[in-house]
């Protein structure tokens, strides 16, 4: 497999070459272009320097890294967790210290939720819901009918949620759907 750090520097040499621009000036050109999306970026680089859209996409993602600032802290739930949400951490925490009897299994943060994954695939998605709730997302396929679970549309990520608003509400019913999920993505 090719080391993609290799690829980066390979693809950026020649960015530089056929542009005559180093990485510093391109990243000052998509500062200064007057467009703040992404896509308006990329499209202006395209049309002002004939770069190809996989070139340009690349240039604005490594400008936009640099512009971001610093994350404020290393853990990401401090992230999901913040304002009217902060008081729903320690109800995520105490859902998760049960999930961990399950066996082994990879956190994989995301923006607003944490995806839980199995050996082959993702079993659960955890994060804040409302002010007063997490929604457990559930990734199996055989889980009964029952007046907590709310089915979702197939093709999802999910196949269906859970929202929990107290401690007491991660059960044996929760904890048996969550086994089921854990063992198919095993």
């Amino acid at each position: 497999m090719a080391d993609p750090a290799a690829a980066l520097a390979t693809q950026l040499k020649n960015i530089e070459t056929r542009t005559g621009k180093s990485l510093a000036e391109l990243k000052a050109l998509v500062a200064g272009c007057g467009q703040d999306k992404v896509a308006g970026q990329r499209s202006w680089l395209m049309q002002a320097l004939g770069l190809g859209y996989g070139d340009a996409n690349t240039v604005v993602m490594l400008a936009r890294q640099a512009a971001a600032p610093p994350p404020a802290s290393a853990d990401p739930l401090d992230a999901i967790y913040t304002g009217p949400k902060a008081s729903l951490r320690p109800l995520h925490e105490a859902l998760m210290a049960k999930i961990g009897k399950l066996g082994p299994f990879e956190v994989a943060p995301k923006q607003k939720y944490v995806s839980l994954r199995g050996a082959k695939r993702q079993f659960a998605m955890l994060g804040p819901a409302t002010k007063d709730q997490v929604e457990l997302g559930l990734n199996a396929k055989d889980l009964p009918d029952h007046p907590r679970l709310k089915k979702l549309p197939p093709g999802g990520m999910c196949q269906a949620t859970v929202r929990i608003a107290a401690v007491d509400e991660i059960d044996t019913t929760l904890m048996g759907w969550l086994r089921t999920a854990y063992d198919a993505a095993q």
